[in-house]
């Protein structure tokens, strides 16, 4: 049966816009009404991730190929891409299936056959005995210990340590979710094409889609992640899943064998027991299966691309919450019982009534009216010695509309905005070695501290940063909303500068 479907591969190489589709959309738009959804409905769940999730940052719904709502939490905005983190990995196993259908590599072949420069002088039988296809399912045979310890931009290529490491099952017998497995099939798929897995995707993929600047971070040796590193924007997400709910065609195109889809989406690893947890309903390649029968692409910190084929529907979401279980739950309970077979009466009021909501959907900006600092201490800049923030001297100066953060950070000079009430952007700072664009909003929450929330809005990452000008001196605590491992405080103590 594998070979029949190998076989068949082969051969077969925050605004709301529910108006009228625009000339170049990908999407029609629609009422939800006319796709056989109450509007009430998804009302209902956009008022509960809110109330149950910190914090949403945009929701795509796409019903029988149609937007039927969409919506960006300001400051995240829709001509803005996202980081996906192991969202990418769906993106990969696409490149893999279409690399096998233009004959470039097949499931079985051993991994140590494109690294041949790379190998252990004595690689083990059971390294020898991996695939592609056990690095697509997760199932290496390596020990979590061992394979977390891939450094992906240290000077040894990632693809070298994850051969040395040791294999002491036999591949395809225990699922262990990792992402330099990710890794290594990008790095595959650059062997057999002569591409980055990015440049590859573009004609064959993202072009088709409509995809434009797709930014895909890469390794010290010029390899794209392939399990992290790819920013979209929604509607991209979107059409990734779109494309998967058609099993590979795109607009009367086909764009991947269906044969592909049908594997990659189906249970190829058993990863749990649990009937209630959307984590142990079995893993494909490089897509998680779902309760309900569903799939899905996700990552870090809440990045979905859920596909719902019994149902039609595509949902696109990006997130910054720590809790990715509760988005999933409240659209099972939202959203699920309430997608009808057929269109449902025009209800012109609950249109409108969920077209302001999603036209005025915003992160919570700070709230506060407590006495400000004295002027003279808002006059000095406050210098810091060696910090885990690089943090080298800070003002807080007053604007007509708020407060503007002027820091010095390892070297370099920012002015960081902070509406009064509202985001501003503009100035940047560093994530992960990546220059990403601010917005922020402040105000004084206690006597002589102030608050600001600082988003990073390409990324789900939110930092609260609190100014205590006290006895002389400016305290400065950070805290993330994310992280991962510890998420912890960093406190760091200023002087004036003389």
């Amino acid at each position: 049966m594998k070979c029949r479907i190998l076989a068949m591969i082969a051969a077969a190489v925050c605004t709301v816009s529910m108006s009228a589709e625009p000339p170049e959309a990908r999407f029609v738009r629609s009422t939800p009404e006319a796709e056989g959804v109450p509007s009430a409905a998804i009302l209902s769940l956009v008022n509960e991730l809110e109330s149950r999730v910190d914090a949403v940052h945009s929701l795509m719904i796409v019903r029988h190929g149609r937007v039927i709502a969409e919506g960006w939490w300001s400051p995240y905005a829709a001509q803005e891409p996202h980081v996906l983190y192991s969202l990418s990995k769906s993106f990969t196993s696409t490149a893999v299936g279409l690399a096998i259908a233009e004959g470039k590599l097949r499931l079985e072949d051993p991994v140590l056959k494109f690294f041949p420069d790379e190998a252990p002088a004595q690689p083990s039988e059971n390294l020898k005995a991996m695939s592609v296809r056990d690095l697509l399912m997760m199932s290496t045979g390596q020990h979590a210990e061992d394979i977390d310890r891939v450094d992906f931009f240290g000077p040894v290529p990632a693809t070298k340590q994850f051969l040395a490491m040791p294999v002491p099952h036999k591949p395809g017998t225990l699922f262990y979710y990792n992402t330099a497995a990710s890794y290594v099939l990008s790095a595959i798929v650059q062997r057999v094409s002569g591409q980055t897995t990015l440049d590859y995707l573009r004609p064959r993929l993202f072009a088709p889609l409509g995809i434009q600047d797709p930014v895909w971070q890469t390794s010290p040796q010029g390899i794209s992640l392939g399990g992290f590193g790819l920013s979209l924007r929604t509607e991209d997400i979107a059409s990734f899943g779109q494309l998967y709910l058609q099993r590979g065609e795109w607009k009367g195109k086909r764009i991947l064998p269906a044969a592909w889809v049908d594997l990659a989406t189906s249970r190829q690893a058993s990863n749990g027991s649990n009937p209630d947890s959307d984590w142990d309903q079995g893993y494909g390649f490089q897509f998680w299966r779902c309760r309900h029968g569903f799939y899905r692409g996700d990552g870090a910190f809440g990045q979905f691309c859920i596909v719902m084929p019994e149902h039609d529907t595509v949902i696109a979401i990006t997130s910054g919450t720590s809790d990715m279980a509760s988005v999933m739950n409240v659209l099972w309970e939202r959203l699920l019982p309430e997608l009808r077979p057929v269109a449902l009466p025009a209800d012109d009021a609950s249109v409108a009534q969920l077209r302001q909501k999603l036209a005025s959907l915003s992160l919570p900006t700070v709230q506060g009216t407590a006495k400000a600092a004295p002027a003279d201490a808002l006059a000095k800049t406050y210098k810091f010695s060696g910090n885990p923030l690089q943090l080298e001297a800070l003002r807080l100066e007053p604007t007509p509309d708020g407060y503007t953060i002027h820091a010095t950070i390892s070297g370099q000079s920012v002015a960081l905005p902070c509406g009064a009430g509202v985001w501003r952007r503009g100035g940047s700072l560093s994530q992960m070695g990546t220059s990403e664009p601010v917005a922020g909003c402040g105000a004084w929450t206690a006597d002589g501290t102030f608050s600001a929330k600082l988003v990073l809005c390409r990324t789900p990452f939110v930092h609260l940063a609190t100014l205590r000008f006290v006895d002389g001196k400016l305290n400065v605590r950070v805290q993330a909303n994310v992280a991962f491992g510890k998420n912890e405080p960093v406190e760091v103590s200023g002087s004036p500068e003389n």
